[in-house]
């Protein structure tokens, strides 16, 4: 799709939601359940929309938290529920709904004892530490956020025991529970006011467990020892305090770039659409700190919610999310002595592969799932799997003796392992790709997104290998047909398929009329462009276009 003109210019006030509008539509509007916008669609990341557009508003969070509340009870969770919310301006209302039907399920909810802004990595971390050891009591969590999306969007995310997303099974009886809540009106929805919620609530220092746990998990020594400049840019998001914190406590060279918080998120440059979007993967939204990368030794991004990384260097500019992945697991894997030698190397299915190369040149077994971080969750827990990674900037990985640290994603722990590589090895992320890639090969990978009809959609995500009857693309001789992950079997929801020097996937979108072509060639622009055209052709025939 076309960049728009202004895209990475800043923001102007015609471009700004207007916020009391915003969240009075959250309380005015009422969804049709008969209108499939207008009901609770959990999508990867739980349920996302906007109150403008009557998906997000007051009865779809009263009806997912009591969803919520009905399904703690069937599993046996019975343990408390940590609730965190990140800086959009449908966040607080949203919290605080949540918090009234919690409430009145006699569920007893932990809040920021700060008052402020919860990353969704300290949700995940509070969860694990406090299910511990236990067998009984346990404790799960929801976070009140859309992640990178625009201001005008609300989010609403179930993390279960395990601290990660949730699996769709749960998430889907979650949906189900609240339509059927909203086609009764609300009805079976227990509700209390907002002072007795208040009241009930039990405050819980998320930052102070965070900011203490650091240092198992990365080496904050070697970055101190370094002196290496840092800028952090929490892009108006739920890190801001915690980068901050970070800095005072762990002594760091570490400066905020941008400590700002401004629900219309008027500092941020336009993304590729011409929309504002906290995306720290994207050139157009991450501009202003690309501007000042030659400042410090590394700058770093995160999105509203702080699951996602930018890694920003001097010598590469924004390095592109499956770039710093391969860095990563190349690093890790050569400088944890805790990890077992038989933990295996988790990516998604669209991920580059870059990563399955740095895999073999390690000797580690890689795991290839379906979009989605929940994959990685069951091997982040048991140890099995120690850096779990996906192709948009989301990836954590295990305490430096191989204990688990979150099972949802943390752009935080990424950004600092960015800075604990330049202190250790001496050399940029970006420098140590471009030495990976003279080993490797040097990859050209691109995702673009194609119009498709519901129908078309749905054909996609049922497609059958079967059902692509060529025998060549791009010139070269397909290896493979995948419609289920090959690292464990779950169905893509889509398809991809692989030659000896690249490879194309498609999936449909959950939330709009697209669906997402990716391709990757190692063999440099021209054939990744003769693969996206001859992929489109493919997909053209199977999906009737």
């Amino acid at each position: 799709m076309a960049v728009h003109p202004r895209a990475g210019q800043p923001a102007t006030r015609a471009d700004l939601v207007d916020v009391a509008h915003l969240v009075t539509s959250y309380y005015a509007e009422h969804p049709d359940p008969a209108v499939a916008e207008q009901r609770v669609a959990f999508g990867t990341s739980g349920h996302r929309g906007s109150a403008l557009r009557i998906g997000f508003t007051d009865d779809h969070i009263a009806a997912a938290s009591q969803a919520v509340c009905e399904h703690r009870a069937r599993a046996g969770v019975t343990g408390p529920l940590y609730l965190g919310r990140d800086t959009h301006a449908l966040s607080e209302p949203a919290f605080v709904t949540a918090l009234e039907v919690f409430a009145a399920n006699d569920v007893q909810v932990l809040v920021d004892s700060r008052e402020g802004y919860t990353p969704t990595p300290a949700v995940s971390l509070a969860i694990l530490v406090h299910n511990e050891g236990r067998t009984d009591g346990l404790a799960d969590g929801v976070v009140v956020t859309p992640s990178h999306n625009p201001p005008e969007d609300g989010g609403f995310k179930y993390n279960p025991p395990d601290g990660g997303p949730a699996d769709s099974t749960i998430t889907k009886g979650i949906q189900d529970r609240a339509n059927e809540l909203l086609e009764a009106g609300l009805v079976g929805v227990k509700r209390v006011p907002l002072a007795r919620a208040r009241q009930s609530a039990k405050p819980f220092d998320f930052l102070d467990l965070y900011v203490s746990e650091l240092p198992s998990v990365v080496d904050l020594d070697a970055i101190r020892s370094a002196g290496v400049r840092i800028g952090a840019d929490p892009l108006g998001g739920a890190s801001v305090a915690y980068w901050s914190e970070i800095a005072d406590r762990h002594r760091i060279d570490l400066t905020v770039v941008n400590p700002v918080v401004d629900a219309t998120f008027g500092f941020m440059t336009l993304d590729w659409d011409g929309r504002i979007r906290m995306d720290c993967s994207s050139p157009y939204a991450m501009a202003s700190l690309i501007e000042r990368r030659a400042e410090f030794d590394v700058a770093t991004g995160n999105d509203a919610d702080s699951d996602r990384h930018g890694i920003v260097t001097p010598d590469g500019g924004l390095m592109n999310p499956n770039h710093f992945l391969a860095v990563a697991i190349d690093y890790l894997y050569s400088h944890r002595s805790g990890w077992a030698s038989s933990a295996a190397i988790g990516k998604t299915m669209v991920s580059s592969s870059i990563i399955d190369r740095v895999a073999s040149s390690l000797g580690r077994r890689l795991v290839e799932v379906p979009v989605g971080f929940k994959w990685f969750v069951p091997g982040l827990l048991d140890g099995s799997i120690a850096f779990g990674g996906e192709e948009s900037a989301g990836a954590s990985f295990l305490r430096r003796d191989g204990r688990v640290w979150t099972t949802d994603k943390d752009g935080l722990i990424l950004a600092l392992l960015a800075s604990e590589i330049i202190a250790v090895t001496g050399s940029t992320p970006s420098a140590r790709y471009r030495e990976l890639t003279a080993s490797l090969g040097d990859p050209v990978y691109a995702r673009v997104d194609a119009p498709a009809t519901r129908e078309q959609k749905a054909a996609l995500g049922a497609l059958s290998p079967s059902q692509v009857a060529v025998e060549e693309i791009a010139g070269e001789k397909i290896l493979d047909r995948l419609t289920n992950a090959p690292g464990n079997g779950a169905a893509v929801g889509g398809l991809k398929v692989v030659t000896e020097s690249g490879w194309f996937a498609a999936r449909p979108s959950g939330t709009e009329d697209v669906y997402k072509l990716y391709a990757e060639s190692f063999k440099g622009p021209e054939h990744l462009a003769r693969l996206q055209e001859e992929a489109q052709t493919v997909l053209d025939g199977v999906l009737g276009s």
